[in-house]
């Protein structure tokens, strides 16, 4: 059993880290660069997209033949914990979500006419994207049967009602997918539809306000009142939504992981630091055996998270839909990092919990990960699901 990367997987993860290190870094260190969500501004994020693509290191997950670099869900698992040890980059290499699960589906599974219309512009960085799924009560969140917006056949197209909420991206995005009842068929009454931010019969209600920073666009509640949709415009064949959700999001909260590893590391990266060099009582703070404990843990959690991550990660890649390792992978990483920034904080006390350092937006930002494409206790009952009839094949090596 070999962990050791394969030599063109490591060179691209060591030019995303020297990237990230000379490049990113510097450009979050200045509060200039900052936009008033606490992300990347869009004038320095463009001069970092035009430096990423000379680079070779653009939309890593994507093919070739469409401008991406073609890397396997190993290859991304190492690459994006690289990015993510700073908070501004995954955008930077065009690998954040939503845009990113978004182009992963419709490479996979969109007609080549859709990879040209909707994928293609979101790879060359020309548009941003939205998934939009969840609903308020008494719709659907985790649980798509519930799902309450409908779009109804009229003539030769769809029309669209319904309501959408914390939809990430909308308020910057041009390009959607939206997921819409359209039968009452437990498995086959949903379907995936794609529409233009320029369409009539939708809006944007509000920006619904956060605790933590904002991704591009923030998190919006969407009206549908009369939206129109073509046929040419369904994803995949009409009843098949469900089987577009699950495509789309087993990927995705895969990487999210490897993101939230990179955040987690950080973490520890600003802490080790500051306990290396603060004294007190006659020591350094890591010559403390309490703060050794501390760091001994939360480190082994990330390592736990990792292992888990690459696992799934490889799982992937083999052809499993990975159900059982992507949901351990994201219940232990979205722990992980928040138990992360929080040792780190109070390893750095006051400073931690100041602006001085990243570590409060990483501290406000981590809460959402035990919440966003599934709560950990939904993701602990599939677990249970896949124990109960699996048994002691649960833990099989295969």
């Amino acid at each position: 059993m070999d962990f050791t990367l394969p030599p063109d997987l490591e060179d691209y993860r060591r030019r995303v880290r020297a990237f990230v290190e000379t490049e990113i870094l510097p450009v979050e260190a200045d509060p200039a660069n900052w936009d008033e969500h606490e992300n990347i501004a869009e004038a320095p994020l463009e001069v970092l997209r035009a430096k990423v693509k000379a680079a070779g290191l653009w939309a890593l997950g994507l093919p070739k033949e469409r401008d991406g670099q073609g890397l396997p869900m190993v290859g991304l698992a190492a690459c994006y914990e690289e990015m993510n040890r700073s908070i501004f980059g995954p955008v930077c290499f065009n690998a954040a979500a939503p845009d990113d699960g978004n182009m992963r589906v419709l490479n996979a599974v969109g007609t080549e006419a859709q990879k040209e219309r909707w994928l293609q512009p979101i790879i060359d960085g020309k548009v941003r994207c939205a998934f939009a799924m969840t609903e308020p009560h008494p719709g659907g969140g985790s649980d798509p049967s519930m799902m309450k917006t409908r779009a109804e056949r009229k003539g030769d197209r769809w029309v669209i009602s319904g309501r959408k909420w914390f939809i990430t991206g909308a308020g910057a995005a041009q390009h959607f997918i939206l997921m819409a009842r359209t039968s009452d068929d437990p498995r086959k009454g949903l379907t995936a539809f794609l529409f233009d931010r320029d369409q009539p019969g939708w809006r944007i209600e509000r920006r619904i306000p956060i605790m933590g920073p904002e991704e591009h666009g923030g998190h919006c509640e969407l009206i549908f009142d009369g939206l129109e949709i073509t046929d040419d415009n369904v994803l995949m064949a009409v009843g098949d939504g469900l089987k577009v959700t699950q495509i789309r999001l087993g990927p995705a909260r895969l990487t999210h992981c490897m993101r939230w590893t990179g955040l987690a590391k950080r973490s520890l990266e600003i802490a080790g630091a500051y306990v290396k060099e603060r004294e007190s009582f006659g020591s350094t703070l890591a010559e403390h055996e309490g703060v050794q404990w501390l760091l001994g843990e939360a480190a082994m959690q990330i390592e736990i998270g990792r292992l888990l991550t690459m696992k799934a990660a490889h799982a992937l890649d083999s052809g499993s839909f990975a159900r059982k390792e992507v949901s351990m992978a994201k219940v232990q990483v979205a722990d992980t990092l928040f138990k992360a920034v929080d040792t780190a904080i109070q390893l750095c006390g006051a400073r931690g919990y100041s602006k001085d350092t990243v570590l409060e937006w990483i501290y406000r930002y981590a809460r959402q990960a035990k919440l966003v494409d599934g709560a950990s206790e939904v993701h602990k009952m599939v677990l249970s699901r896949s124990y109960l009839s699996e048994g002691d094949g649960f833990w099989s090596w295969a």
